[in-house]
């Protein structure tokens, strides 16, 4: 028997309280007086969150418990981890003295991120009322891997910069930027696969 507030779903929203954690956490983090345990706390519980993110789908297909909550909140969730993460990444917590940022993350990757994000929700939604299926594809997938790998791994690395030495900053650079590109170029997919839109709004 289906139930809105089965186990799948219960990690879901365990999922979410973490990511509040996770934000309250970073917002109060500040480069000027690093603390790298406070940093290190943050990547653990993201990574959590992230390896939940899998459980709670796999799961939910094992024991045939997909809700119409979990469908819609599930890649709520997600979506509420990585764009918060990218939001703090490129904001205050993250300058230092100098007013640069450690993480490499400027502001126009989180308007970037955040809007691919908006666009894909409102793609699936508009298809999805239409009677179009509109699941995540291969792209989506490797896109949140990418996004779920880049965001603990630049957290360790600000922390823990002279371990990394000379190694950091290219780390960084090349984290940030695969996670913009792969982002980017997972929107190309979601817009093939809605060119009926386009094509009907021709023919209007």
């Amino acid at each position: 028997m289906k139930t809105a507030l089965n186990l799948p779903n219960q990690i879901t929203i365990a999922r979410l309280l973490l990511a509040i954690v996770f934000f309250v956490l970073l917002s109060q983090y500040s480069q000027k007086t690093p603390r790298p345990g406070m940093l290190d706390v943050a990547a653990v519980i993201f990574i959590i969150a992230a390896v939940t993110d899998f459980l709670d789908g796999y799961l939910a297909r094992k024991w045939g418990q997909v809700t119409a909550l979990g469908r819609v909140l599930d890649p709520l969730v997600d979506k509420v981890l990585i764009c918060g993460a990218f939001v703090l990444f490129a904001g205050r917590p993250f300058f230092d003295e100098t007013g640069h940022n450690v993480t490499g993350v400027h502001a126009w990757m989180v308007v970037l991120i955040v809007g691919r994000e908006l666009l894909v929700t409102g793609l699936r939604g508009f298809n999805e009322s239409l009677g179009i299926s509109f699941g995540a594809s291969i792209h989506g997938k490797v896109k949140m891997w990418m996004q779920s790998i880049a965001a603990p791994a630049i957290l360790l690395i600000v922390a823990h910069e002279e371990m990394f030495g000379a190694a950091a900053e290219p780390a960084k650079k090349t984290l940030v930027w695969l996670t913009v590109i792969v982002t980017a170029l997972s929107t190309v997919g979601y817009l093939v696969h809605s060119r009926h839109i386009l094509e009907e709004s021709g023919q209007a």
